[in-house]
């Protein structure tokens, strides 16, 4: 099976994320019942805007001219109002020419309503001076560039009315949020779907700081904000597979050679049946010095004949074994590639290499080739080692785990089908097949491998915490129990076995006692990056006692910090910490060092599938730091 599956088992992916941070998930979970509206009818209500975007009428063509000032509007314009009767006059006048564009507008004829819009416009930009204009002047410039905005938007010229949302909000009223809305739209149409998200987080912001004492005391806002959170969730959809293509690219080659962690390569190795028996191998072999000295005794001939070559691979495979049993992984890794390499330059070398020594260099080369995500190298490998044992089970398993990390489910169902037509007895096939099955989040069919698995193998104890896992899934806690409860029984110092019932113990909402047996598992194996960020995030759940608030979130902080230390791969952690630390930014900088931190997180991905939720996070928190600072804010936190 992938080693990615038992790098990112967590209770996070299907429980409550951090409670603690005010980030703009949070609002949308506060909301009353009802209705959410659409964005395209989140109009004007001076315009009877209400009619879409999309209504059908006259729209204004490119061979129309442009809006033009009217003569006889100019020319008495011209003379500066002085009195209040001036006044009085410019009212009026501007609105008259605000009811023709009303007019004008309700008939479709979106040409003459924005012409109209725009006479007024001008007669008050010519009337007064812009630094004293009065204050019910400006929010009648505010309400006709609107308007205005509007009808070029009906009239199918969007980036007139994209200048129009803008002077809105750079020069009079930055929080407007119907010139906002519109702006969002004709962002989204033309496909700028990355300035579109920042108008959204921009908008989200507004609306948090307007209701800032609710989200403070956790109640809900006092009214709906101004647009839905699938809209985020949708355009940060649309922003994801740009994003990624380009870090992918630069991402395989650097990573190209990076192993997973000790701890999470020790649980991949543990988790088939033949660790046992290649663990005692390893330890009758002797030390890596002794086998390093057998291995100088043999010639090393400039053109060695095959059996010199067959007797240092096999050698080599012994200490490349050993190095596994030490946990020298990367030692491992080389030392298995250089056997290989030595046999491929003299064919003729497999035939005589002694006892199945050939099959076993061939299953640890794929091995060590699927750990760096080679997925084609290894998948080669284990072929032609089930050419060489067409009946051995354990290898079929093992190339249907590269067909997983490949993404090919269905190749990878087909080989653990022919495992078990082989050995129906497998439990290594039951197990990862298991695994699969809930990959594909059917929990019944893995279910039932898993029990078949356990009547089999009495003593499975992953197999028992995996049948845990799915009847909690399945609402099914008593199950749960009685299965880690068995584990336990077999493997009491288990840092897994802890951690998994830390789990059980979260999703019954029961976190002072999930975050002990999280605390065992840590003590049990401080490698094990799982119960740190499950940890913190039962640190952040437990209600906290008056005026520990911070200091809960510093504790998940350390737990989080921590489990990036013991495995600088596991982007869980990244995630967690990036939400949080991003709630507890009281400005700006400490936000953008979030973007490192994700910066940082990507950096040890191998694939688009493990950077996926980490790119989302940076995509997201860099278009609110983009959002804070076009609204300049020196924050985003509510707290």
């Amino acid at each position: 099976m992938s080693s990615k599956s038992n790098n990112t088992r967590l209770i996070l992916m299907g429980l409550a994320a951090v409670a603690a941070v005010g980030a703009l998930y949070y609002v949308s979970q506060q909301q009353p019942g009802k209705a959410k509206k659409k964005l395209e009818d989140d109009d004007d209500h001076d315009l009877a805007d209400d009619v879409t975007v999309k209504a059908k009428g006259k729209s204004i063509g490119e061979s129309t001219p442009a809006p033009s000032k009217s003569t006889s509007t100019t020319s008495k314009a011209s003379e500066k109002s002085t009195g209040r009767g001036d006044d009085k006059e410019l009212h009026a006048k501007i609105e008259e020419l605000d009811k023709q564009g009303k007019a004008f507008f309700k008939n479709k004829q979106f040409q003459e309503a924005a012409m109209a819009f725009t006479e007024a416009i001008d007669l008050i930009e010519s009337s007064s001076d812009p630094k004293s204009t009065s204050t019910s002047l400006k929010k009648q410039v505010v309400t006709l560039f609107n308007n205005r905005s509007a009808m070029y938007e009906k009239g199918n010229l969007p980036e007139l009315a994209l200048e129009d949302c803008n002077t809105i909000l750079e020069s009079y009223d930055k929080a407007h949020v119907k010139a906002r809305t519109r702006k969002l739209r004709i962002l989204e149409s033309s496909k700028d779907y990355y300035h579109g998200l920042v108008e959204v987080c921009a908008l989200q912001l507004l609306f948090m700081q307007e209701n800032r004492h609710q989200l403070q005391h956790g109640l809900p806002p006092k009214n709906q904000p101004p647009v839905p959170q699938s809209k985020l969730e949708e355009l940060l959809q649309k922003v994801l597979p740009q994003q990624l293509d380009e870090m992918a690219s630069t991402v395989n080659i650097k990573n190209k050679h990076t192993l997973p962690s000790d701890y999470t390569l020790g649980q991949l190795l543990k988790s088939y049946t033949g660790y046992n028996a290649w663990m005692a191998k390893a330890a009758r072999d002797g030390t890596v010095e002794s086998l390093k000295k057998t291995l100088d005794a043999i010639p090393s001939e400039s053109v060695p004949d095959p059996t010199t070559v067959a007797d240092r691979a096999s050698i080599m495979l012994k200490i490349g074994r050993r190095q596994v049993y030490d946990q020298k992984f990367a030692d491992a890794r080389q030392t298995f590639l250089e056997a290989y390499d030595l046999v491929k330059e003299k064919p003729e070398a497999k035939k005589v290499m002694k006892d199945d020594d050939y099959a076993r260099l061939l299953e640890w080369v794929g091995m060590v080739k699927h750990w760096t995500y080679d997925l084609d190298g290894a998948a080669k490998c284990y072929q032609e080692c089930i050419d060489l044992e067409p009946v051995n089970a354990e290898i079929m398993v093992k190339k249907a785990g590269v067909s997983m990390d490949a993404g090919k489910h269905d190749v990878a169902l087909n080989l653990f089908e022919k495992a078990l037509i082989m050995d129906p007895d497998a439990v290594d096939a039951l197990l990862h097949r298991a695994n699969l099955r809930m990959l594909q989040s059917n929990l019944q069919e893995a279910q039932n491998d898993l029990e078949k698995c356990v009547k089999l193998r009495p003593n499975h104890v992953l197999a028992h915490l995996r049948l845990a896992a799915v009847l909690t899934s399945k609402s099914d806690p008593l199950g749960a129990k009685k299965h880690l409860e068995k584990a336990s029984q077999i493997d009491p110092d288990s840092s897994e076995v802890q951690s998994y019932q830390g789990e059980l113990y979260f999703t019954q909402n029961e976190f002072g006692q999930a975050k002990e047996q999280f605390e065992k598992a840590i003590k049990l194996c401080p490698k094990n990056p799982t119960p740190y960020v499950n940890a913190a995030l039962a640190c952040l759940n437990s209600p906290p006692e008056p005026g520990k608030q911070l200091e809960v979130a510093q504790e998940a902080v350390r737990l989080l910090e921590k489990a990036i230390e013991v495995d600088p791969q596991f982007q869980a952690a990244y995630i967690q910490l990036g939400q949080l630390k991003l709630g507890m930014a009281q400005d700006l900088q400490s936000a953008k060092d979030v973007l490192q931190l994700y910066e940082k997180g990507l950096s040890y991905c191998r694939t688009k599938d493990e950077m996926k939720d980490l790119c989302s996070m940076k995509i997201l928190a860099q278009a609110q730091v983009d959002a804070a600072e076009m609204l300049k804010m020196e924050t985003f936190s509510v707290q």
